[in-house]
Order: structure tokens, then sequence, then C-alpha cells
């Protein structure tokens, strides 16, 4: 529950404030100077995501001088790449590789669905311009000449771009050619921006750094322009400008996230693990898969000794995206979740959402199709006098819109509630394996941490699939997300390529690399520093992230990867290790949280029961049992 300080107490307080944009909720934790936190949840604006975080502001009630902090978590990259809303990009890349973003790795958008496509790409063939130049690993073959850069230049102006994509091949090992067309675009087109793939992602493997460098591009300039926009509605109010969530799990200043959009593609769902782990630790817990259950969308994540794992890129969207990211999958079966029936008569449920607008049928905003919400409300799970955000529910229309659906199914309406929520219960369990089993985690050897609106409802039931034994339903859980932006600490990210066998890789040069990567990397406030090497058995088309520090050598390292590589796969190969890359994070120190139950009665009880929290509702299964905390939240065992 959250702890409200009196006027006095309040004037001497500075408070770092989270806020996280859902589809539906705008939540808001608030952690004061002596640790104590405060939540809100107002519904989310998707036509100006800023009015909900200024109205969430104005929900806490403290002036704008105690707030010294504002950490942001947005979606508005993941939205973008999803609706394809993005910027006008013209990419330009090396003769011959031009056709990247059509070709893909070639690989089925589903194994055995031949009807199945990947969606297209961000830039259309039109406006891929080719650029006569090669360079190899052995160096330049076909050189850039000024002429040759000139005539891409002013191909690329007749496009009329907003935004310019320059990715050359091999560019990770020598970007003398992408400095050189960048030069002469800019000469061309003053005032519109050039991306450089080898500044994005300066690794090997041309599709992902291509693509990645093209999601930046795309995003940018709305990113910009939303941040823009949002920093002044702030700054106009009192408050600081906001810091932002990147999707590895640190914070940076809006300024800074600006020219790093492809960064932010995870920024809400990754401010949820860190706050997971933060409540894991409290708890004396080490290892946890996270279930974070909102309005539109579900998040699973994975903590490992205390900390969220961090993973060396992914897809959005279906773009790949190689940038450091907290482990999220994400699927389509949030409280929104819309369950229809499709031709062949077979009840579904999602992807489509009903979001904040409509909303699901029991929120009287216009919303027609019963939602998982609405199932939920119809098995009377929910307490309309108690759910968050202002919403007042309208239970009997919740009823009427399943019973309609039951109806066309030929079953009764509890039997129809029941089978909604069992399916997205089946999607979310698939999103937890593919983030645990998929890595050669045991679910039954950790944690769940359901939070989020819905998570401590389907809780019980992802448990009973996954022969989970533990449920740590947090402190806050329907702001967990929002209260993990607000202590996150700052973190920046650097990467260099390698490209070594293990055998070539001496203590000094490995430290002279290491070192140059955190003179990169460091901020004023950085107090720690973690570097990772990505490493392979020469010949796999795949790497393992593998911790390191300046010390260490070829030998060290290749110790350490086989290691690795038998917990992760089960075997190791009689081959030679390569070193393909190294990455550093730089982080400051994550805000103090004192999680507290004060005010709560200490009890425990067996399932079956229905437990309405302070932001969320919790359900406890039939042969499950309940305990409060001491840090507050419930640790829910099977019985």
């Amino acid at each position: 529950m959250a702890r409200h300080l009196g006027a006095t107490r309040r004037k001497s307080l500075t408070y770092s404030v989270g806020i996280d944009v859902g589809g539906t909720y705008t939540d808001l934790a608030a952690v004061g100077s002596d640790g104590a936190i405060q939540a809100r949840k107002v519904l989310s604006t998707p036509a100006d995501q800023s009015e909900g975080v200024a109205a969430s502001l104005a929900a806490l009630g403290a002036p704008p001088s105690d707030v010294g902090r504002v950490a942001h978590g947005t979606t508005v990259v993941t939205n973008l790449l999803l609706e394809r809303r993005g910027a006008r990009v013209v990419l330009c890349a090396t003769s011959g590789a031009s056709d990247l973003l059509e070709l893909r790795r070639q690989e089925r958008a589903a194994l055995y669905d031949l009807s199945a496509q990947h969606p297209p790409p961000l830039v259309e063939n039109d406006r891929v311009i080719a650029v006569h130049e090669r360079r190899t690993p052995a160096g330049v073959t076909v050189p850039l000449t000024p002429a040759e850069a000139k005539r891409v230049a002013e191909a690329v102006a007749k496009l009329e771009p907003e935004i310019i994509v320059v990715s050359l091949l091999h560019a990770y090992d020598n970007d003398a050619h992408e400095l050189l067309l960048a030069d002469a675009i800019m000469d061309r087109l003053p005032g519109v921006a050039v991306v450089r793939s080898a500044q994005v992602l300066p690794e090997i493997r041309e599709y992902e750094r291509t693509t990645t460098a093209v999601a930046e591009g795309y995003a940018r300039p709305r990113v910009s322009l939303y941040l823009k926009h949002l920093s002044e509605r702030l700054t106009r109010s009192g408050y600081p400008a906001p810091e932002v969530m990147t999707s590895g799990g640190g914070m940076r200043t809006a300024a800074e996230a600006s020219n790093a959009a492809a960064s932010l593609a995870l920024s809400g769902p990754a401010g949820g693990v860190v706050g997971s782990a933060a409540v894991l630790r409290a708890a004396g817990l080490r290892d946890a898969l996270t279930i974070d259950i909102g309005g539109t969308s579900a998040d699973a994540g994975l903590v490992l000794d205390g900390e969220p794992l961090v993973e060396p890129g992914g897809s959005v969207a279906g773009v790949p995206i190689a940038l450091p990211r907290v482990l999220v999958e994400t699927v389509s079966a949030g409280g929104g979740s819309i369950a229809w029936i499709d031709d062949g008569g077979a009840l579904r449920v999602g992807p489509r959402s009903a979001g904040a607008v409509p909303g699901p049928v029991a929120f009287g905003r216009g919303g027609t199709q019963p939602t998982v919400t609405d199932a939920h409300i119809s098995l009377g799970r929910l307490d309309a006098a108690r759910l968050s955000g202002g919403v007042t529910l309208d239970a009997p229309a919740a009823i009427r819109a399943i019973s309609a659906l039951a109806e066309k199914l030929g079953a009764s309406p509890e039997r129809t509630a029941e089978a909604i929520i069992a399916i997205a219960d089946a999607a979310m369990a698939r999103a937890l394996r593919r983030v645990s089993v998929e890595r050669g985690i045991d679910p039954r050897s950790c944690a769940l941490v359901a939070f989020g609106g819905g998570g401590p409802l389907h809780a019980c039931a992802l448990a009973d699939l996954l022969g989970m034994n533990t449920i740590l339903v947090p402190p806050h859980a329907g702001v967990l997300s929002a209260l993990g932006l607000a202590i996150a600490p700052e973190r920046r990210d650097a990467a260099t390529s390698v490209m070594r066998a293990a055998d070539a890789v001496d203590q000094g040069w490995f430290g002279a690399r290491l070192d140059t990567l955190a003179m990169r990397a460091a901020n004023a406030s950085a107090q720690r520093l973690a570097w990772h090497a990505r490493v392979r058995y020469a010949g796999q088309g795949h790497e393992l992230d593998i911790s390191c520090v300046p010390g260490d050598d070829g030998a060290v390292l290749s110790a350490r990867f086989a290691t690795a590589h038998a917990a992760r796969y089960g075997f190791t190969l009689e081959r030679s290790v390569e070193i393909v890359a190294v990455r550093v994070a730089a982080t400051g120190d994550a805000i103090d949280v004192k999680f507290s139950a004060s005010g709560a009665k200490k009890r425990s009880f067996a399932g079956p029961r229905v437990e309405t929290l302070a932001d969320a509702t919790m359900v406890v299964a039939p042969g499950w049992k309940a305990r409060w905390l001491e840090i507050g939240g419930w640790m829910v065992e099977r019985l």
C-alpha cells in the first residue's frame, strides 16, 4: 500500500518519479529521499502520451520543486514499428548488397505455414541507393571516389528523405567510406540527419547492422519530436526534463535518447524487469521469471542472480535490433485483448486489443467486444469499487457481452469466460517458456514475479502450467514498471568489433581494448563497469555473451565460454574459439527504495480466494497459500 506523507514532511523530500505509459494506463511511482513510495494511476492518452504523463504528475500532488527526477518509459518506438508510422528513410548500401532488407536471412516467417509472410521492410526498394564501393576484411577492393559520393548525394536529394541511413559492407572494421559518403550527403542536404551503421552498431553481420541503423533512422525524427514536446511540457510546469529508459535497463537524458531511438524499443517493459529484480532481492530471492500483464499486452522476462538478464539484441515488431536489451518477450494477451470467433468457429483471444479507448466493455467508454478483463468481471474477480485509474466498472455490461459471445459458441457464460482466460494464460505460458527453457533455465527452479494490473490475477494459473512452486506478488504490483523506472540508474553502452581467434588475444591487448571502450561509455555518474565478450566456436553462426574484465586473456575467455556453452546447450566442441566483439556498460547508482508493509495486518490464507490489492487484484487458486511479507506484497506458495 502506498505511504502518504504529511504536508510538513513532504516539503523536505525530493522525489524520483517513474512514469510508465501503457496501452491502457499511465502509471506513476514516486520514491522520496527517505525511500518511501507513492503510486498513482491514470488512463493513458494514446493521441498524445505526454497528456497522460502530465496528468499522472498532477495526480501525485507534489509541488514541481519537490520533483528532482522524472524517469520515463515510452512505447513510442514500439508503436512506430508496429504501425509503420516512422520517417521517410533513404538507405545507401554497397552495390551488390542493396537488397539486404528484402532478403533478410532467407528464413521462413513460419516454418510450417507457407502462407505466412515477413512484415515489409522499413525502407522500400525504390528508396535504396546502391553505392559503387566495396571493402572486404582484407581491405578496400573498390574505392569510394569523391565523384561517386557526389552522385549518390544527388540521388538521395531527389528522393526527398526525412533522414538518411548509410550502411556499407564491413564498416564495423573501418568506417572511412561511410564517413566520406555521409559528409557528401550533408553537404548536399544540410540540416537533414545522416545515420551511419558503424556509429549505431560497430559489429559484424551486415543484415542486423543495417536493420538496426534503419530502425534508428526510421524512429529518430518522431522520437525526437515527442521527447522535445514532452520536455517542453514538463519544464513549462516547473518539472525537470525527463530521462528515458533504454531497452538495456538504464536511463539516458532526453537529449541523448533523441539520438538513440533504436535503443528505446523496449523502454517500458525493461522498467518492469528492473523493478522485479529490486523486489526479488528485498524478498531474499535470486532467480525468477517475471510476468507483467497490462491492458494491452503481457511481457515475460527473466532475472538471474538478482539482476535482469540483458541480451545483445532481438526482434521488435519483426525488425531485428541488435542493441543490448533486457530480455522481454511480449504477447498480445493483456486485459484489453478482445475475444472473438474465427471463421472455423473457434474461440480466439487477441491480438486485437480494446486498449484505453474504447477499452473493455465494462469501462463504459464505447467498447462493445468482450475482453479478458470482461471475462474476469463476469466471474466476479474484480471489485468495481476498487479499480485503479478512476474507472467505474459496469459489471452487467461485461456479463452481457460475455453472454452474447457464449450464445454464439453454444456454451455457458461461465465456461466461455473461463475459456477466454485459459487461452490468454496459454499464450503467456508459452512466452515464459521461451525466455527460460530456450536459454537452459528450468522454470521450476525459479519464482514467478507477477505484476501489472493483471499479473496477480493470472499468477497461479501460469505457475500451474509451468510447474512452478513460488509466486511473488510484489508491493505496488500495479505500478511496478513505473517503480523500476524511478529507481533505475543511468547507463551508457559502447561496443567494438574484435574478430580474433582466442589464442591470439593476450592480456595486454585485450585490456587496452576494454579500457578504450570504458572511456567511450563512461559518464559523470558511472559507478560500475561491466564488460561482456561475444564468443563462439569457429564456424558457428551465433555467439554467447561471456562476462570479462581487463585482466582476462584468450585462454580465460575460452574456458569461460566452454562452461557457458555446456550449460546452455549441453555439450562442448573440440574446436578453436573466436572473440567476435566486446561491449561495456557503464552504470550509476540505483535510487534507494524502502519496501514496507506499514498499516497492513500480518496474515495468511489458503485458496480459493480473491484478494483486492491497492492497485491490482490477486487470485489465490485451490492448492495455493498466500502470506503477507514484511516488505509488503505477498508470497504465494503451493500447499
